[in-house]
């Protein structure tokens, strides 16, 4: 049976990514509560402008697609001052409850990562209530100019709640300045948008698809879950948004009543520095001994080549890679994201093309952790997975990314400037998503037959020379030629900031301004 979603129930990129819309620019503004009943009534003014998951078009019925969209979540801090019965609140999950900054060692935030680093916005929160973030404001737009009308429309709805409801300020920018918002926006090459991010990657390829999602993400291959057959299929609404069936054909863990959750889901913000300059040195000093060369050792960092995104099992080597971009070049959308995104690594059990410590494999190792070396292709038909499923456990780790570069690099031979990446992802269960893939996947390889190794790209490598990370990059195994050590890896990534999100469902916001939730 078809699930159907009230799209007018569900808050606008959920369901889809604003920035394959049309939104390349978007502002953040993080909200302190200084009079509940007052912030009530401020919610209940920014849920009438609140951009739903509908379907915009211009046909006469249709919704025509705003300039700009105005979106809205809480932290558990938050949904106290809104004054949420205990019972409601009972009901969150126990990491929501802690939020990020005290999940600090399980998520790896150590060193330059540690929250004594982070923006002062994030330094200061959960210290004191007066500097606690509680809600969280996301404003997306066509252009720049709609942007800042965006911004003056929610200064002006402050305003009128002046002392109750205030902007939290602290977010680092240019110069050592610190802006009262985090600004985002596409990185642009030669005044064009592009999918880039600062270290050079196409980005925002193969994002889940799941149950009850528009008709043309449905029909993509590879970005569901794998089948017996090879086949690809939408995975359940249930890891994603709550009061839905999950992978588990259980509901995830929710607090009550039941409208306060359906429809609802947990975010994930955190705003992560890109040391471009560090990744650019580590880069140049590898590629010279590296036999591939540099943008082969570029693509083995994240199991996909730089320019296009094309990915290593279908394109290991030059040769594959010019006859991969030759069809590309020539394929319709639909075609393009198929090959983006339709693969396994059924015929790479041995990590000679894509790396066991690669960005992709480490973040969706699809079906490949019920496989072992050796396995012939195919074999998952012959030994079915839990629940049906090839990869069922990848299939319960998944994440809906969303969020933008931040910053522009003006000089890559520095690591001081103010560029990264905001990332948010939309998930469930906190902990069984989000938090088990940073701590047991990216920062850990025992599962990948990696030992400590860590995701190179994204782990928390270490500076102490007595602890060096490294990174194996198999070659084929009927090859003689020898394993590639990328060593003394450096931290390319450090964390500045975040929190844990609830984003409540259009009727759930509703009930919070009104102050009329009963859990009973």
């Amino acid at each position: 049976m078809t699930t159907q979603l009230d799209l007018t129930d569900i808050q606008g990129n959920v369901i889809r990514a604003y920035g394959r819309f049309g939104y390349p620019v978007a502002r953040y503004v993080f909200l302190n509560i200084r009079h509940s009943a007052r912030a009530r009534a401020f919610v209940a003014e920014v849920t009438r402008r609140v951009t739903s998951s509908v379907e915009w078009g211009d046909q006469p019925g249709q919704i025509k697609q705003p300039d700009w969209t105005v979106n809205i979540a809480f932290a558990y801090q938050g949904l106290k001052e809104l004054d949420l019965p205990r019972a409601s609140l009972n009901g969150f999950s126990p990491e929501f409850v802690e939020g990020m900054k005290q999940r600090r060692d399980m998520l790896g935030d150590d060193g330059p990562s540690a929250p004594e680093n982070w923006d002062p916005i994030w330094r200061g929160n959960r210290d004191t209530r007066d500097k606690d973030v509680h809600i969280f404001i996301s404003l997306n737009a066509r252009l720049p100019a709609l942007l800042e009308a965006s911004y003056q429309w929610l200064l002006s709805l402050l305003a009128n709640y002046k002392d109750e409801v205030v902007i939290l300020g602290g977010h680092r920018a240019d110069n050592g300045a610190l802006l009262d918002y985090q600004d985002v926006c596409v990185v642009m090459e030669d005044g064009k948008p592009t999918a880039k991010e600062h270290f050079g990657y196409t980005d925002g390829i193969g994002d889940p698809v799941f149950e009850g999602a528009p008709d043309y993400d449905l029909k993509a291959q590879g970005r569901g879950k794998q089948m017996e057959d090879g086949s690809w299929a939408p995975l359940a609404t249930g890891e994603f948004l709550l009061g839905h069936v999950d992978e588990a054909h259980e509901y995830p863990p929710a607090p009550q009543p039941v409208l306060l959750a359906r429809n609802g889901t947990y975010m994930v913000y955190r705003k992560l520095h890109e040391n471009v300059a560090t990744f650019d040195r580590f880069l140049e000093q590898h590629a010279k001994d590296y036999p591939g060369g540099k943008e082969l050792l570029a693509a083995k960092f994240v199991g996909r080549w730089r320019d296009n995104g094309a990915p290593l099992v279908r394109a290991p080597d030059a040769k594959s890679k010019a006859e991969f971009d030759q069809a590309f070049a020539q394929a319709d959308a639909a075609t393009r994201d198929k090959m983006l995104s339709d693969f396994t690594y059924d015929e790479d059990m041995s990590g000679a093309k894509c790396p066991f410590s690669a960005h992709i494999r480490r973040i969706n190792p699809r079906a490949s952790l019920e496989m072992v070396k050796g396995d012939k292709p195919g074999c998952m038909i012959a030994n079915p997975g839990a629940f049906d499923t090839p990869g069922a456990l990848a299939n319960r780790r998944r994440l809906l990314r969303r969020g933008l570069p931040y910053g522009q690099v003006k000089d890559r031979s520095r690591d001081d400037g103010n560029h990264g990446i905001i990332i948010m992802m939309i998930n469930a269960d906190i902990n069984r998503q989000f938090e088990f893939v940073q701590q047991q996947w990216v920062n850990y390889g025992n599962d990948f037959q990696a030992g400590s190794d860590k995701e190179i790209l994204l782990g928390n490598h270490s500076s102490d020379a007595r602890f060096p990370s490294k990174a194996v990059l198999q070659v084929d195994p009927d090859s003689d030629d020898a394993p590639y050590m990328l060593s003394k890896i450096p931290r390319l990534v450090e964390t500045r900031g975040g929190e844990y999100f609830f984003v409540p469902s259009l009727t759930a916001l509703r009930m919070i301004a009104a102050g009329v939730i009963d859990p009973t």
